[in-house]
């Protein structure tokens, strides 16, 4: 029966327009985030490469995090993921929504 099984592609398009396969993301032991790695384990999760519930595992994030990295990568792509930035882009994003 094809709806049982576990139908993912091999490659998806990363952040920066690249391949990205299992073996490219992160390594499960990653202890700083940065822009890059984000993007790419957001991409992976958007692309079908990997489901949320796995990502929350492998690396141990709450879903409010890992949410927050979708949200900020839709509004302003890859720089929304910058640590320095995220105030900035919430207020343009909320300000946005006013108009």
């Amino acid at each position: 029966m094809i709806e049982n099984q576990d139908i993912r592609p091999a490659q998806v398009i990363g952040p920066l327009g690249e391949p990205l396969t299992l073996r490219d993301l992160p390594s499960p032991t990653t202890k700083r985030w940065v822009v890059r790695r984000k993007a790419e384990v957001v991409a992976a999760v958007n692309g079908g490469l990997l489901t949320i519930d796995e990502v929350l595992e492998r690396y141990s994030l709450s879903l409010e995090e890992f949410a927050s990295w979708q949200r900020a990568v839709d509004r302003s792509g890859m720089q929304g993921l910058r640590v320095t930035r995220i105030q900035h882009y919430r207020d343009l994003y909320e300000r946005q929504l006013k108009y």
